[in-house]
């Protein structure tokens, strides 16, 4: 897989935040963070520190010129605590000094004195105080309580997933320079240039057009650098506008682990219904969300579980509730697929708890109740343009799943030691900015005198290949080669107003902007064409390999003629065009709309191999038909498959947060924190469905990168399989990651002596 920037990075050429050559004199800083989960801050002693040598400043709230606050969702984060302080690793002052060691230094001299507060990290004792952030939500379809009395089996328990950290390649890095005229020039890894170009003014009191933010590229997101990149370039924007001097802030990974917050642990109590025949016919689930001490992106992410409440299934009778939990962990933050995987991995979890009681494979609920056209999800959108019934049968037939359950009874039956699971995991996920007013996007096209284009929009590239897409929506629809075009920085200087690169709209939003952008210079081009040709009819013209056609067939005028023609003749050759997803709309106070543009749908089958002496397990394979319609790059999109799957398995299998019981994490390097490597990511084949379209889409394509997140859910069910292969008295709790720990401890049982093989 190619994309813009491969070759650079092959060369270790790419540049990043951290790369950028700085001017002289530039200043370092770094937090003074709480020792705390939550206390009153009774007196700071900045003396020692102040009085080192090298150290130029130490800011606090106090010298905040506008308000000390950089929520977004919620306006209630602040962004130097100067009262109260609520998790371990919040930031209560900046120290500025000559190196970035030096600023380390004087912070760990910081002698802060507090008032102990009772800390609270478990989300349903917050909950039962009422330590929430906002109220809580209901989705209701049909009425549960009736549907109950019609099912022929009830089951009810409980499932819980657990954190996870981001593990960018990039840590958090952020760059303030001054400007003439009190501006401010921002190099921040963001994922937001917009919302950290609005907080800074906030913060510092000024105009937004003060305040520049320029990002070239991150080395990954993952909804790591939504929110939580915010902070970090707000505090270098204060120093460098208050001392007058470019100040810069890079953490180290430890750091980046221990001052940032991760995906959000759930907690939820679920009942399901069933005929005797396999249909769900009620499904109720109360869900608690750790949001951690501040809102951050919580709400929305627990709004977007609620949307996912139903998976992708068709179930008559929903009644789903969810909260979030005001605890005194880290702000939690959005993470790919937003909510979903754990609304998802709960329902997944009612399916296996009644197909345990049933006696019946959970593959077999599962393909009664795919979605098709014509349901409903339970917040009323109908369902449309469904292709998850293709995907089932495509699955069946091009990794022939009979024959492979077959072979795995067969080898369950033969081996002792060794016993094999193989679970699906269907997908149908819906995309859009569920707040309907970032759903838009702008982009900025200039043609320069010698045929070359440079492009501006509001996508950051993060490793996702939007860079690429971009290129090939702006070749395509000026009909000229991809290497004349040049994909701009994302800077709110080019682009105002820009919605995060989020939600898996990078390439939607942007590319139809750009789209609408490249058809107004088209335009424009083929109007300048037949005027040069001496035709009076131009709708017989078209641009095609850089070359001007009349009837299919080409003319004398080639694309750079053309472009020294228009710009002799003074026809504009910069267009600027905005987009907006048209239909989009959804009713809080009822909880029912149209919030999403479409849906992505597909289906995986992951099937491991568990030592059953050791607790250790591979998971073997992972055959997927996915539903990407008309995919602008399908290795761009297969990659983002792959990755997904694999960083999903890690969450669900590997990857444990721990902090103790002072709020501290200890799960804070990549010692204590594992990641799958190689070694553990499975084989995947990954399928486009055939002859898909998406009239939804740009250019009847899908957007890829959140969903396939989900597949993942499926390895860790098939684990539970193949657990129950070896000891059928195993009763699963549905508590992620499944670690080898848990594996042995599930797969032995413990009577009065301590743990006997089975």
């Amino acid at each position: 897989m190619k994309h813009a920037d491969s070759i650079l990075h092959a060369q270790g050429r790419a540049r990043f935040a951290d790369d950028i050559i700085l001017p002289e004199g530039v200043l370092h800083g770094f937090p003074v963070c709480s020792s705390m989960a939550h206390a009153r801050i009774k007196r700071c002693d900045f003396s020692w520190a102040s009085a080192m040598e090298g150290v130029v400043a130490i800011l606090s709230a106090a010298d905040i010129p506008g308000i000390n606050n950089i929520g977004n969702v919620e306006a209630e984060e602040v962004l130097l605590a100067d009262s109260e302080v609520c998790y371990q690793g919040q930031p209560l002052a900046l120290v500025v000094a000559e190196s970035a060691e030096l600023a380390r230094q004087a912070a760990s001299v910081c002698k802060i004195e507090y008032e102990a507060l009772e800390a609270v990290f478990d989300p349903r004792v917050a909950a039962q105080r009422q330590q929430t952030i906002g109220t809580t939500r209901c989705f209701a379809l049909g009425d549960v309580e009736t549907a109950w009395q019609q099912c022929a089996v009830v089951v009810s328990g409980s499932a819980e997933t657990g954190a996870q950290e981001h593990v960018y390649l990039e840590t958090q890095t952020a760059i303030a320079l001054p400007q003439e005229n009190g501006q401010l020039k921002v190099v921040s890894a963001t994922q937001s240039p917009g919302m950290v170009q609005r907080i800074i003014a906030r913060v510092l009191d000024c105009p937004m057009h003060a305040v520049e933010v320029d990002v070239l590229r991150l080395g990954g997101a993952f909804g790591g650098k939504e929110e939580q990149a915010t902070p970090w370039a707000v505090l270098v924007a204060l120093a460098a506008r208050r001392l007058q001097q470019p100040v810069k802030l890079h953490l180290s990974r430890e750091e980046d682990m221990r001052l940032t917050g991760k995906r959000h642990p759930y907690c939820a109590d679920f009942k399901i219904g069933l005929s005797g025949d396999g249909k769900i016919l009620a499904y109720q689930v109360a869900m608690f969300q750790n949001s951690g001490a501040s809102a951050d992106l919580s709400p929305a992410i627990l709004e977007r579980s609620l949307f996912h409440v139903g998976g992708a299934y068709f179930i008559p009778n929903v009644h789903a509730t969810a909260v979030c939990c005001r605890t005194h962990l880290p702000p939690n933050t959005a993470f790919r697929g937003f909510g979903a995987p754990q609304a998802m991995f709960i329902l997944e979890a009612a399916i296996h708890q009644a197909a345990l009681q049933m006696g019946v494979d959970p593959a077999e609920i599962q393909s009664r109740n795919l979605l098709k056209d014509g349901d409903h999800f339970p917040y009323g959108m109908s369902v449309q343009y469904c292709s998850l019934q293709r995907c089932y049968r495509q699955l069946q037939q091009d990794f022939d799943l009979l024959r492979r359950r077959q072979d795995i009874e067969r080898f369950n039956a033969e081996q002792n030691l060794q016993k094999k699971g193989l679970a699906l995991m269907p997908l149908a996920f819906g995309i859009a900015f569920t707040a309907r007013f970032l759903n838009q996007a702008d982009a900025l096209v200039h043609i320069y005198g010698d045929g070359s284009v440079g492009i501006s929009t509001g996508a950051v590239e993060m490793g996702q290949g939007v860079k690429v897409k971009l290129v090939k929506v702006a070749a395509q629809t000026l009909g000229i080669a991809e290497q004349r075009i040049k994909i701009e920085s994302t800077n709110t200087s080019r682009i105002a107003n820009m919605s995060p690169t989020a939600a898996s709209t990078g390439a939607d939003l942007n590319g139809q902007a750009l789209r609408l952008a490249c058809l107004q210079l088209r335009e424009r081009l083929i109007r300048v064409a037949a005027r040069v040709l001496g035709l009076a009819d131009n709708s017989t013209l078209h641009i095609c390999e850089e070359r001007v056609e009349a009837e299919g067939q080409a003319t004398t005028l080639d694309w750079r003629r053309l472009v020294t023609e228009a710009y002799l003749a003074r026809c504009g050759l910069s267009a600027q065009a905005h987009y907006a997803t048209p239909d989009l709309a959804f009713d809080r106070k009822q909880e029912r709309g149209k919030p999403f543009a479409y849906h992505v749908y597909g289906l995986a089958a992951i099937e491991v191999t568990l030592d059953c002496l050791r607790g250790r397990y591979l998971i073997e394979r992972a055959d997927i038909i996915h539903d990407g319609a008309q995919s602008l790059d399908e290795a761009i999109d297969r990659g983002q498959i792959e990755g997904a799957v694999v960083q999903g398995l890690g969450w669900l299998t590997s990857e444990e947060i721990v902090y103790d019981d002072q709020g501290r994490l200890s799960t804070a390097n990549l010692t204590q924190y594992k990641i799958p490597d190689i070694y553990a990511a499975p084989e995947i084949d990954a399928r486009f469905l055939p002859d898909s379209d998406n009239p939804a889409g740009l250019l009847q394509s899908k957007a890829v990168g959140e969903p396939p997140f989900m597949y993942a859910i499926g390895g860790y069910f098939a684990l539970c399989r193949a657990i129950e292969a070896f000891n059928p008295d195993f009763q699963p709790d549905f508590s992620a990651p499944m670690t080898p720990e848990r594996v042995l401890m599930a797969l032995h049982r413990q009577d009065g002596n301590g743990i006997t093989e089975r």
